[in-house]
């Protein structure tokens, strides 16, 4: 299996360096002083688990990748509309592509069966802007369970976490699968294959959909967001709502509020990445994160006034700082 990483960033660099160790035939898609320092000197990862360096080919030219059988798509989903130019260079009819994306992705709806089979949500795929670049049939799903930084050019720090877990939207069993998370097993990463993603995505957002926003509004880390009465009661109100929606597509998340709360709080004094991304001058993941699931609890006749009010001043925000997709 060809593998090429698109967007080498902090994620990205850190799965193609563990592809790499294990002996996977993957190729990086970077640039600027990142991608130099790469090519200069490896993927230098820096982790309790163990220090390593990994020599991948480095590149910011797909074409001089060619063709693979799958891509790992690092990029935040707000660029995936304009990936063309980067994806097309590493297609043939049967590559796949790894979205490995927070929120609600553009194949959610691919492969399911009833009312809502194969709608497309207008939020997060405009027009068809993003199924138009990567069709939902090349599409694997991922879920990330994992935490990384780039420290300087081509070091990557990582924090917390090894899980990717992946899975066909149709739900069915596929030799792309297997041999991704084999080859993924094989760099010393978790990558399970799962019969429906769902879940998992909904599980994830949880904590997603609540803490990223308030963080931006507030600027305050999870455990202090956690931690107020009237914060955590915000937070518990959006937890449910989302929920809420998630039970009525059929997706059960398999831990409680409770718990969920409680891992916020072991992070301790921790920025979410929507934070990190507002202080940064960066756009926000605001329409995967929170527009979609939104969008999603109007078509199927859910309430969520405190994740529509809260979406509207994060929103705000966004707009007012330039920070919006």
């Amino acid at each position: 299996m060809r593998i090429a990483v698109v967007g080498a960033g902090a994620i990205g660099a850190y799965v193609g360096a563990a592809l790499s160790r294990g002996g996977a035939d993957v190729s990086l898609v970077a640039r600027g002083p990142h991608l130099e320092a790469m090519a200069r000197d490896g993927v230098v990862v820096l982790s309790e688990r163990g220090d390593f360096t990994a020599h991948p080919e480095v590149t910011d030219d797909p074409a001089k990748i060619g063709p693979v059988d799958l891509v790992f798509l690092g990029l935040k989903a707000y660029s995936y509309a304009t990936a063309g130019p980067l994806l097309g260079p590493l297609m043939h009819e049967q590559t796949a592509v790894v979205a490995a994306q927070n929120g609600i992705p553009w194949w959610y709806f691919h492969g399911v069966a009833g009312p809502l089979a194969n709608t497309r949500i207008e939020s997060i795929d405009p027009g068809g802007a993003v199924s138009g670049v990567i069709g939902p049939e090349r599409a694997i799903g991922c879920v990330v369970y994992c935490s990384t930084t780039i420290e300087r050019p081509g070091v990557i720090r990582h924090e917390e976490g090894t899980r990717f877990s992946i899975g066909e939207p149709d739900g069915s069993t596929s030799q792309r699968c297997a041999d991704f998370s084999a080859a993924m097993i094989g760099g010393g990463l978790k990558c399970p294959v799962e019969p429906d993603l769902r879940p998992d995505i909904w599980l994830k957002l949880m904590g997603n959909i609540s803490f990223n926003p308030l963080s931006a509004l507030t600027g305050a880390t999870m455990v202090q967001i956690a931690r107020h009465p009237r914060a955590r009661e915000l937070v518990v109100a959006m937890m449910e709502e989302t929920l809420a929606i998630a039970s009525a597509l059929g997706a059960e998340p398999s831990v409680s509020i409770q718990r969920r709360l409680e891992g916020a709080e072991r992070v301790g004094d921790h920025k979410t990445s929507m934070l990190m991304d507002l202080e940064a001058g960066k756009p926000l993941e605001l329409d995967v994160i929170m527009a979609a699931p939104i969008e999603i609890a109007g078509l199927i006749g859910v309430d969520v006034p405190a994740l529509s009010a809260v979406y509207a001043a994060v929103r705000l925000l966004a707009d007012q700082r330039g920070a919006s997709r």
